[in-house]
């Protein structure tokens, strides 16, 4: 830590390729330079994985260290997951050598233990911030590596072992999403102010069955008035869901638009009246802050099965429709959607008691610690 108050801070950034990890930390990063515009930001990431440059043209330096994941199922194949690890501690030590960081915020993935387990071997503050209602492993096992642990929610603080540790912020979001209801997007997008309109994704890669679904679902709705739709694919789907819908006659004619990838989904939250999509932690927070009904399917690909725990917070709460991925098909998906169109009452209200889950200033808090315990 530097003797001097004025010094400027230096903080590294450590989390996973994932965008449920890389958008926490930037936000982070845009909340800190906001408040010192003299802090230094450096990100760590997994070796080629790091937000496919996301993170360069938001304007921070990266590193890199050669770390993996664990293959649960076939711990034989983790010899060289073991190796990278070990390895990966002198690359941490060199890029702490040079960069000399007065603190260090994992926001999860498998980079983020030994980051930190190397930043507290060294003396120097530690942060971890868990974005998901049940926390990743690797964030449970950097737990005692942490100074302190920011969760997201509340449900969250029962699943770490300190609870002394934990401070509850939300999840930080780009400041788009907190300002961004200011303008005028609705208007800008050319949705009619009659019509009922839809943000659907499935994250940053797509999801196949939510392609599949709402692809059968809008050309069983061709023709049909007072739905609009922006329909994001993936670039993976993209082509195939395009060329599927032409041939259906489905044209991207304004009102249905299919979309391949937006780094500017903030536009299409605010011009939406309904939400369907995964039920990813930062989604989730995105939906509160946004104030957005939504139809929640969890991916039931994923460890402790914890996207249906995060879907589960808004919909206690009467701020979602949750469907089990079995039986999310056009059909239901239809229903649930031109039950809402015709009932308009209780769209607005679960936009509300989506937005009183809504923590808009989860970066400012986390900043705020970071500042206080480097003495800033």
């Amino acid at each position: 830590m530097k003797q001097n108050a004025n010094d400027g801070i230096r903080v590294i950034l450590a989390g996973g390729a994932s965008g449920g990890h890389l958008y926490p930390a930037l936000s982070i990063a845009e909340r800190l330079k906001r408040k010192r515009p003299d802090a230094e930001i450096l990100f760590i990431g997994a070796k080629k994985e790091i937000g496919a440059g996301i993170v360069e043209r938001n304007g921070y330096a990266t590193r890199y260290v050669d770390v993996r994941g664990f293959n649960r199922k076939n711990p034989l194949k983790n010899f060289s997951a073991i190796r990278d690890l070990v390895l990966s501690s002198s690359r941490i030590r060199s890029i702490f050598a040079d960069f000399k960081p007065d603190v260090v915020v994992g926001t999860g993935g498998y980079v983020c233990g030994p980051v930190i387990r190397e930043a507290k071997r060294e003396g120097i503050a530690t942060f971890i911030h868990e974005q998901n209602v049940v926390p990743g492993l690797a964030n449970k096992l950097a737990e005692r590596y942490a100074d302190t642990v920011f969760v997201a929610f509340d449900e969250s603080v029962k699943y770490f072992r300190d609870p002394r540790k934990i401070v509850v912020t939300g999840n930080p979001v780009r400041r788009a999403f907190v300002t961004g209801g200011l303008s005028h997007h609705r208007e800008r997008l050319g949705v009619a102010p009659e019509d009922m309109a839809l943000l659907i994704f499935g994250g940053s890669n797509g999801a196949d069955r939510i392609n599949e679904v709402v692809s059968d679902m809008l050309i069983d709705m061709k023709g049909e008035s007072g739905i609009a739709a922006f329909f994001i694919t993936g670039a993976r789907m993209y082509e195939t869901i395009k060329e599927k819908l032409s041939e259906a006659g489905v044209s991207d004619d304004g009102r249905i638009r299919v979309i391949e990838y937006s780094e500017t989904i903030h536009e299409y939250f605010f011009a939406s009246d309904l939400v369907v999509a995964r039920s990813g932690a930062l989604t989730v927070s995105e939906i509160a802050i946004c104030g957005r009904a939504s139809i929640l399917i969890p991916s039931p690909n994923v460890t402790g099965n914890h996207q249906y725990f995060n879907a589960k917070i808004l919909g206690d709460r009467g701020a979602a429709i949750l469907m089990d991925e079995r039986d999310f098909t056009p059909k239901s998906l239809r229903d649930a959607v031109f039950g809402l169109n015709a009932n308009r009452e209780a769209l607005n209200k679960m936009g509300e008691a989506a937005r009183a889950l809504g923590r808009p200033d989860a970066a400012g808090i986390i900043c705020d610690r970071i500042l206080e315990r480097c003495g800033k």
